[in-house]
């Protein structure tokens, strides 16, 4: 349990990166990117954690505008 917990906080703080790309594409590379090494520095294989973060900096700026511009 607290070990998915930490990969969800890990993922979620990518939003801070990712909010410094003005594009979708960019925001859903630097998600990825962080979001595999995140993963992988917490024991897994990387794809979820890659996938979570693509996803999570595509939307970003539509889920939260004030942050990710």
């Amino acid at each position: 349990m607290a070990k998915t917990a930490l990969r969800i906080v890990a993922v979620l703080g990518l939003f801070t990166v990712a909010a410094c790309e003005t594009s979708d594409i960019g925001r859903a590379g630097l998600g990825a990117g962080g979001g595999y090494l995140a993963d992988r520095a917490l024991g897994g294989d990387g794809m979820v954690g890659a996938a979570v973060g693509a996803a999570a900096g595509t939307v970003c700026d539509d889920v939260t505008p004030q942050y990710c511009n």
